[in-house]
């Protein structure tokens, strides 16, 4: 493979679900304290019996694919399709059940935030330690040390422990340590998922100079669809473990648009939901959302959307709110509504909230939903406890009266028609 930089032959992931270590200490003491008392498990499912101990799960099947030198390749495909495992296959963070993959050259990764660091370790002390891992020495090190601070705009912070770094702090530093150490390799999944704009930009042209002018190797995850268009020049898709497209980044976003997590049913249950990597509480769950009195997804733009909520609590929560924002087809943020201060409760609590939105201003068109439960703080700060990508929306004229609307050129937002005023 002298002429490749990666090679991946016939690879395949088994999960064995159910064991022990599958979940954490304490559910595991309440499922056996349950058993032993013959009491129901307070860990399974509404309505299931038993725990599935046991079962087998294929993460990835039988994948094969070849990659060169200065390719910059996009990974695509709803959430559990198998891009965060085929990356942690690469970064040998585990390996695979069966198959080959053959590298050629060093790895710099970055596959959640604040991989690779230690908490209690400085930024300056972790850009060292990640260095070192890569086979770095410290003289290689000290001539990007300057460079590195600069880009990560932490500079003030440098000498703090990471522990105490906000998570947008530790993207910006961890991804400048990744892009900055020598590597032939990088792999970057949802990497940009936190961080301001301007930075996110910043990213993109790192990578992008990375990958044309260094000639170095990326991988790319991302839901968003635009980032993936400026940095990549070949795209691949998964879906629930396959390879099911490889070539052309125009053609691979329809192909992932048309499987997306959006659906034509108006009830979605995300009780096996993989969770966004940003969120760091876990006080409430979200169950299922549905459309209220909807058999589909199709709304008329006059027509308001009711929405059902269903989550349990597990850690006493207060003044939570509701995100609910759409975005088009390309992944670009449209639309946001924000309800503040509507729950309330305690751990152990099940909630259920019925929630009316108004969508007339948007034009019509496919949309995509997330929704995010959130808790402000008493000093105005919102935090994160839940998100889930939910159903698309596709909104329809109620009539053919007027003219067609063109959301390519003319946006998706539909501004109230002009009022004719005297000349004074």
């Amino acid at each position: 493979m002298d002429d490749l930089m990666i090679r991946i032959s016939h690879v395949s992931k088994e999960y064995r679900l159910g064991q022990i270590g599958g979940t954490t200490l304490r559910e595991e003491l309440q499922r056996k304290t349950a058993k032993l008392l013959k009491r129901e498990d307070p860990t399974a499912k509404i309505g299931q019996k038993s725990v599935e101990y046991g079962k087998r799960f294929l993460a990835l099947d039988d994948i094969s694919l070849d990659i060169r030198p200065g390719e910059a390749v996009g990974i695509i495909g709803r959430n559990g399709a198998g891009k965060s495992t085929l990356l942690k296959l690469l970064s040998r963070v585990t390996a695979p059940s069966s198959g080959e993959i053959g590298l050629n050259g060093r790895i710099a990764s970055m596959l959640e935030v604040g991989t690779g660091f230690h908490p209690e370790l400085t930024g300056r002390e972790n850009i060292y330690m990640n260095g070192a891992i890569l086979g770095m020495t410290k003289r290689e090190i000290d001539s990007k040390l300057e460079e590195i601070i600069d880009f990560s705009e932490v500079r003030p912070f440098i000498d703090t422990p990471v522990k105490r770094y906000s998570s947008g702090m530790y993207v910006k530093l961890a991804f400048s340590v990744a892009a900055h150490l020598d590597s032939e390799i990088m792999i970057m999944d949802e990497v940009l998922a936190v961080g301001d704009m301007a930075f996110q930009q910043k990213c993109i042209d790192k990578m992008s100079n990375a990958c044309r002018q260094e000639g170095r190797t990326i991988l790319y995850v991302s839901h968003n669809m635009n980032t993936i268009r400026q940095l990549c020049d070949r795209c691949i898709v998964l879906d629930h473990g396959h390879l099911i497209f490889d070539g052309d980044v125009e053609k691979a976003i329809p192909l992932y648009l048309n499987h997306s997590l959006g659906s034509e049913v108006p009830r979605m249950d995300f009780t096996e939901y993989q969770r966004q990597k940003y969120l760091q509480r876990t006080d409430i769950r979200i169950d299922t959302i549905e459309l209220i009195g909807k058999e589909d997804i199709h709304y008329f733009r006059n027509e308001k959307v009711k929405i059902r909520y269903h989550w349990h609590v597990n850690a006493d929560v207060k003044n939570v709110g509701i995100r609910f924002e759409i975005r088009n087809e390309n992944d670009v943020p449209t639309a946001t509504s924000v309800g503040y201060n509507l729950y309330t409760g305690k751990a152990g609590d099940r909630a259920e909230l019925n929630c009316l939105y108004d969508l007339s201003i948007l034009a019509p068109g496919r949309y995509k939903t997330v929704f995010t439960v959130f808790e402000k703080s008493s000093y105005g700060l919102g935090a994160d406890l839940d998100c889930v990508f939910a159903m698309d929306l596709i909104v329809e004229e109620p009539t053919l009266s007027n003219l067609a609307w063109d959301a390519k050129h003319w946006g998706n937002i539909i501004l109230p028609e002009p009022v004719l005023v005297g000349g004074d």
